[in-house]
């Protein structure tokens, strides 16, 4: 892949567009008592960043879960804390418990879009280009195409920065998964989706493939032989990856989340 100016104007192109939607509005702006899925994600950030891990998932007086109670799973909860704690640096009025509620400003704002376009770079973005540029088929100006095609995907652009959410990361980590096993490493791959799984519940229209994928690999290679230890190796991946993002909620004294991903 030579034409890295056309690659970079399509990255340009593709960031200019997202940033275009998020001047606008998003739905639920000034709109009491909810004020929408962007007061969703301050809210949690508030939440992870001045209750404790246990008390997260749990309603109690400090975590009312029929005001935006934390509904996707773990690594959602720490990308939350995650900017909570940069939120905290910059503005600790944006996530003080409580008195937070319903906060709009517009340095909030563009607070809250920077978060969306940082994931994007970090996860989506960077495996949207792998993908494009070294494994779809095609010349050049076709690779292009097919990345600004993914780039430029007006459902992802409008639920993320129109309406507000992390969508990018969790499909970032499914690409990547798919990434993985496209480069023969399955344990990655699996590694990859089972952080997707655990970032949003909805990565579970995309597991049947995955299962199927690997189930089959393992099924050619021989269930009694080097495809059963290749079988259990994923599992046990998949169980170790499970494990670290819900042990902090498992083994509290509170024990399992009472407001489960739905």
């Amino acid at each position: 892949m030579r034409d890295w100016s056309l690659v970079s104007l399509s990255v340009l192109f593709g960031l200019t567009a997202r940033w275009a939607v998020s001047l606008n509005s998003y739905s639920g702006a000034g709109k009491a008592p909810m004020f929408g899925d962007y007061e969703a994600q301050r809210h949690w950030q508030e939440v992870t960043y001045n209750l404790p891990v246990e008390e997260w998932y749990f309603n109690t007086s400090d975590n009312n879960l029929l005001y935006w109670g934390l509904d996707y799973p773990p690594l959602t909860a720490y990308h939350s804390l995650l900017c909570a704690h940069i939120a905290q640096l910059i503005n600790p009025d944006w996530i003080s418990l409580h008195t937070s509620r319903g906060y709009e400003s517009i340095s909030h704002k563009l607070y809250m879009r920077a978060t969306v376009v940082a994931a994007d770079l970090i996860v989506y973005i960077p495996a949207v280009l792998l993908y494009s540029l070294y494994f779809s088929e095609g010349s050049s100006k076709k690779k292009v195409s097919t990345m600004l095609c993914m780039l430029l995907y007006p459902g992802l652009i409008l639920i993320d920065y129109g309406h507000f959410q992390y969508n990018c990361v969790s499909l970032g980590f499914a690409l990547w998964g798919v990434l993985g096993l496209a480069l023969g490493w399955d344990l990655c791959g699996s590694l990859a989706f089972c952080l997707a799984l655990n970032y949003k519940q909805m990565e579970l229209y995309h597991a049947l493939p995955f299962f199927c994928y690997l189930l089959g690999k393992c099924t050619r290679k021989g269930l009694t032989g080097k495809g059963l230890t290749h079988l259990l190796k994923i599992a046990g991946t998949v169980a170790a990856s499970f494990a670290l993002c819900w042990l902090p909620f498992l083994a509290g004294p509170a024990g399992p989340p009472e407001a489960v991903p739905s």
